[in-house]
């Protein structure tokens, strides 16, 4: 893994924190009822998304071994998981600037082990300590959503565990000011991501940049 995918995770994941505010904000909120009272926020949201960065991870670490196993058995493999990850990201560019909800099928796909994972966070809340919302924020980080599905397809283009673990954290990284600043109550932080001027300037920024990436990936196979 270079440290352009490094940097380039980090900036989805900023990038893509206008769709955190949207999916995660009623999470976020609810995070406040859980730390207990008279108890200062800062440990318990840094905790919480620590464990959600942490899962971001190991998701990152199997997929990049999947990508491995494909690029080890075919030439042109990591160039196929390279188109494949700009496509992802081109359609989540068009889910983010509200062009194509196409990404909401991707997103129903995850409910069905999300079932089985959500009725185990209720056991770690209230937080009795700020190391209790460490592996409430690991199950929350396996939540269906089409931002980290698309990040994802990076690490499996990556075609290695460590690199694919890498990128999840740089991507888990860039989600964590808006995150953090969210559930600190910052709400003009929040009227500036939703507001649809600034979702249009990254949806448009992200299809370019996936654009650039299956061009990339069209001439690496075409040099096969």
């Amino acid at each position: 893994m270079t440290d352009l995918s490094f940097l380039s995770a980090f900036l989805i994941g900023i990038a893509g924190s206008v769709h955190c505010v949207g999916m995660c904000g009623g999470i976020v909120g609810a995070l406040s009822f859980a730390i207990p009272n008279n108890h200062a926020n800062y440990p318990y949201i840094l905790a919480y998304n620590m464990g959600r960065i942490l899962s971001y991870s190991i998701a990152g670490a199997l997929v990049g071994l999947l990508g491995q196993f494909v690029s080890h058995h075919s030439l042109a493999g990591v160039s196929v998981l390279q188109f494949i990850s700009g496509v992802f990201l081109m359609v989540l560019a068009c889910y983010i600037g509200g062009w194509w909800h196409g990404l909401l099928f991707v997103e129903k796909g995850g409910k069905h082990l999300w079932k089985y994972i959500s009725p185990l966070s209720k056991r770690f809340i209230p937080f009795r300590s700020p190391i209790s919302a460490l592996p409430y924020g690991m199950l929350w980080g396996w939540l269906p959503c089409g931002l980290v599905y698309s990040t994802l397809t990076w690490a499996l283009a990556s075609g290695e565990a460590i690199a694919g673990a890498k990128i999840m954290f740089a991507f888990g990284l860039g989600t964590l000011p808006v995150m953090v600043l969210m559930a600190l109550g910052f709400k003009t932080l929040q009227h500036i991501v939703t507001h649809p001027l600034f979702k249009q300037v990254i949806a448009v920024s992200l299809l370019l940049y996936g654009l650039f990436t299956v061009l990339k990936a069209v001439q690496l196979l075409a040099n096969h």
